[in-house]
């Protein structure tokens, strides 16, 4: 699992910012808030939101 896993629709900022951060797999924010992914900058509510419905359409969710 070495490639990008990043959902499709993110924003190039948004991809920037994750991928900066090191987040570039999406199980890895089942151990992050949705407040700890909102404070990196260039993620906004609809980058959120983008993640959000992928996590959800794999039956996961953020870290509450």
């Amino acid at each position: 699992m070495s490639e990008n896993s990043l959902p499709a629709g993110l924003a190039k900022p948004a991809i920037r910012a994750l991928t900066a951060a090191g987040y570039i797999h999406l199980d890895q924010f089942t151990q992050l808030s949705e407040a700890e992914i909102s404070k990196l900058h260039g993620m906004g509510p609809k980058g959120i939101k983008t993640i959000k419905t992928a996590l959800e359409e794999k039956g996961l969710t953020f870290k509450k």
